[in-house]
């Protein structure tokens, strides 16, 4: 890796965000889109970062992961307004190792754990006691035992191609650098506002 870090930009960035923060510093937008173009974008969780990439889990019968399996470039917003800073990241959609999946799920609370196995999450629900009574059976399920990863969830990295830092200015004369990725390189380029 160069000597130009953007992951170590963003990680700096992410805790410096996360400090006292009156929101949740780790809900981003993602924007995917199907094979012709068509996008799409919601609100997920950033649940890590490092050299590899940003990671978010899913699951993987959800529109999001549908979209990913026939278009996998997506893009990451990330806006901290009590900051006045964002991050746009770029690139291309991978599913993590099982592993890390195994242990991502592992951690989530019990019922979370529940509503992963519950929920066919994206499909059309009949009615909000349809999904309880998913959620009511699960438990049943799983009473006085671990619950495993369902197969059909897990998570997904994006490994970046470009990431760019907007920082608010006076009399909107923002400051953007713009990092792209060739090979193993970064190159860094600074954006009018």
């Amino acid at each position: 890796m160069s000597a130009v870090d953007p992951i170590g930009q963003f990680v700096s960035l992410f805790a410096r965000a996360g400090t006292n923060a009156p929101f949740d510093h780790v809900a981003v937008t993602l924007a995917t889109s199907t094979r012709d173009g068509h996008p799409s974008a919601r609100i997920v969780l950033l649940r890590g970062v490092d050299a590899r990439g940003f990671v978010f889990y899913t699951n993987y019968t959800s529109r999001k992961a549908r979209e990913l399996a026939l278009n996998a470039y997506a893009a990451i917003c990330c806006y901290w307004p009590w900051l006045d800073e964002q991050a746009r990241i770029e690139g291309i959609v991978e599913r993590v190792a099982e592993d890390e999946s195994d242990e991502y799920f592992a951690s989530r609370p019990r019922g979370s754990q529940i509503g992963a196995w519950a929920s066919a999450q994206s499909q059309v629900l009949a009615s909000r006691a349809e999904l309880e009574q998913r959620y009511h059976t699960t438990e049943l399920e799983y009473e006085g035992r671990a619950i495993p990863r369902p197969p059909h969830w897990g998570g997904f990295r994006l490994v970046p191609s470009r990431i760019e830092f907007w920082r608010a200015g006076t009399f909107r004369l923002h400051d953007r650098q713009l990092f792209v990725r060739a090979g193993d390189t970064w190159s860094l380029q600074l954006l009018y506002p």
